[in-house]
């Protein structure tokens, strides 16, 4: 993952280069391979290179049009060869990707960014227009932030320049912040007032006095693939699927995947060795990486994961995690946290990460993020059986009721109310119980931030796109949100790839009947029947995975007690997040072993320790660090010397 940083000022005034310089440092840790700087008039770019692919190594950026444009490419580029072809009177087969895309965008304008296949963010300087535009791929794979005001435009790749460098404070974004608590933030927030992300498959043109956000592609609701047999559609999953993760074995290194002994992670490592085999995969080799804990009995992976390590004829570095470390609350005093998900010293579990995939000369990993999401692994018959009431299907649907009754044991009218209830208007069917807010926090910010705190749900419509459609729509915004909030990595750097969230696998996924991913008693049943013979069967059916219970209790009471035994009171409680006394309550419940939210409580604790490190924030050697609490909030001014802070204002906040 390359990084990207720039500054425009709208005044004219020149480029100031000891800012620069100081961006530059810190963006270094994400771009060791060196990189390049524009700097013309009022406007300076920077680009620090982490190369993965042979062609990467030639690129020189930024890079400047013929038109003068200067673009700033982060990403990797699936049909390179379909646009090479589109436009072979400028590029050919050794064409980078930067040009290819550079030559799109000269053709294309905006209209190019619908044509970019893969993971990418990118940036455009056009100073005959004097404008910057911004855009990222349709799934958000890549991070790309900007601020505006009425003196300068200035984005960045990560958020460190943006706050270290902005000379002033920042109003803390409570939605943001709700929305870490429940289900990730918004994919256009940050934690700072002034500070934006790129939404996904958008982009952002920034002018003097103005901004505008289009979206410039979306998944067609009216697609639909529909076959006479099952085994057509297990042909085509599989075709898109081997294709999904064939493009990510694009690498002149090793590449590392994470083998959980979960199905997702299984059939990544699997399909993959199948493709590298073939010798259709550019990657010379696919390591991979366990994590286990022999402690834990409803958490022993290491049965699974060895099955496909033996089918694979190889074994790869394997993890412990029983001490718990990757939970714990500790910090480096010297490193910033950006957001409340960067948090934390490095566990001995990440170090031994970060050795074994620098050792292996790792530099892509694969995730199988979203697999569990997008192919059927949640258990419910309820896109099915909305699609079957909204096209008026009612004999199919009283056979599958009764098929999902006897499955899932419950009386059939049951199963039809719940359809009857996420579609039609809440004065016919009532409404559904909903999930109260968890009691620790304050009454007033759960009142400000409800549609966050639901993780954004919206009712299903009976008319327009299918129900189902809407549903997986639903979900991926979901997954965007997921990766907006998630942090790059840098000590060693390692690019993420997520095979599951390829746009071509989720159009097939997307436009398939619901009743192909999942049946009664088939769980994620088109992927199992797919992958047999080439994921061992005790993958293909074993249970639904189980997660850590005792771990995270056990780290939570002990930084939980430790945390309002130092603090006394809550820094979130100053900003009206939460309530003190019923937080007190949750930690003391884990104690005894009483049953409370662990997931909400994991992430309240990670957002009141990020805001007492925020306040708390120690200066670099040589510099003075300047942080007070306000009546109304908090500030921090000018930590690690560069003007990074935080400030609440009462009236913003309530």
């Amino acid at each position: 993952m390359s990084v990207q940083f720039g500054r425009w000022n709208l005044d004219g005034r020149p480029t100031d280069r000891e800012y620069l310089a100081k961006a530059g440092g810190l963006l270094a840790p994400y771009g060791p391979d060196g990189g390049g700087t524009y700097i013309k008039d009022s406007c300076g770019i920077l680009y620090r290179a982490f190369h993965t692919t042979k062609e990467s190594r030639k690129e020189i950026q930024p890079f400047v049009t013929p038109s003068s444009a200067v673009l700033t490419w982060d990403g990797r580029l699936d049909n390179r060869a379909e646009l090479i072809g589109e436009f072979k009177d400028s590029l050919d087969t050794g064409s980078t990707d930067v040009s290819i895309v550079a030559t799109a965008y000269e053709r294309r304008a905006t209209g190019c960014f619908a044509r970019l296949i893969g993971d990418w963010a990118l940036s455009v300087w056009d100073p005959k227009n004097r404008s910057v535009i911004l855009a990222k791929d349709p799934i958000g794979t890549r991070h790309l932030y900007y601020s505006s005001d009425q003196k300068q435009t200035t984005w960045s790749t990560i958020l460190d320049p943006l706050v270290l460098l902005a000379g002033k404070t920042f109003a803390l974004e409570e939605e943001y912040i709700a929305g870490w608590l429940s289900f990730f933030a918004a994919t256009h927030l940050t934690p700072y007032v002034g500070i934006h992300s790129v939404p996904p498959s958008c982009f952002v043109r920034l002018e003097a006095g103005r901004q505008t956000i289009s979206k410039y592609w979306d998944f067609d609701p009216s697609k639909r693939i529909r076959y006479r047999t099952d085994g057509e559609y297990e042909e085509h999953f599989l075709q898109v699927f081997r294709e999904s993760v064939r493009r990510r074995l694009r690498s002149d290194s090793p590449i590392l995947a994470e083998l959980s002994g979960g199905m997702d992670s299984s059939s990544i490592v699997c399909v993959a060795d199948t493709i590298i085999a073939h010798g259709a995969a550019e990657a010379p080799r696919l390591d991979t990486v366990s994590y286990h804990d022999d402690l834990e009995p409803n958490w022993n992976e290491k049965p699974y994961f060895m099955k496909v390590e033996e089918k694979r004829g190889r074994v790869g570095c394997h993890i412990d995690v029983s001490a718990g470390e990757s939970f714990r609350f500790e910090f480096d005093s010297d490193c910033f946290a950006a957001t409340p998900g960067s948090i934390g010293k490095p566990s001995a579990a990440a170090k031994q990460f970060a050795a074994y995939h620098s050792s292996q000369g790792n530099r892509l990993l694969l995730s199988g993020i979203g697999g569990d999401e997008v192919t059927g692994g949640v258990p419910t018959p309820l896109p099915e059986l909305m699609d079957l009431i909204a096209r008026a299907r009612f004999k199919r649907l009283a056979h599958q009721l009764k098929l999902w009754a006897l499955n899932k044991r419950k009386p059939w009218f049951h199963l039809l109310y719940e359809p009857l209830r996420s579609i039609f208007p809440p004065a016919l069917v009532g409404v559904a119980n909903p999930i109260p807010p968890v009691p620790w926090l304050n009454r007033g910010f759960v009142r400000r931030n409800h549609a966050a705190l639901a993780g954004y749900k919206s009712r299903l419509k009976l008319f327009g796109s299918l129900p189902s459609f809407q549903d997986c729509q639903n979900t991926l915004e979901a997954l965007r949100r997921q990766l907006g909030c998630s942090s790059e990595w840098s000590d060693p750097p390692i690019e993420k790839c997520y095979p599951y969230l390829d746009s071509d696998l989720l159009k097939f996924l997307f436009a398939i009947p619901a009743e192909q991913l999942l049946r009664p008693g088939q769980r994620r049943s088109l992927m199992r029947r797919s992958l047999a013979g080439i994921v061992p069967n005790e993958l293909l059916n074993r249970p639904r995975k189980a997660y850590l219970a005792r771990s995270p209790m056990a780290v939570i009471a002990k930084s939980g007690a430790k945390l309002i035994e130092t603090h006394h009171r809550l820094v979130g409680a100053s900003l009206g997040i939460f309530d003190t006394e019923a937080f007190c309550v949750a930690i003391q419940k884990v104690s005894q072993g009483e049953a409370v939210p662990v997931v909400p409580l994991m992430r309240s604790l990670s957002v009141e320790w990020w805001l007492w490190r925020m306040s708390h924030q120690t200066p670099l050697a040589g510099e003075s660090g300047i942080h007070n609490r306000r009546q109304n909030g908090l500030s921090i001014g000018k930590s690690f010397g560069l003007g990074a802070g935080i400030a609440r204002d009462s009236t913003q906040l309530g």
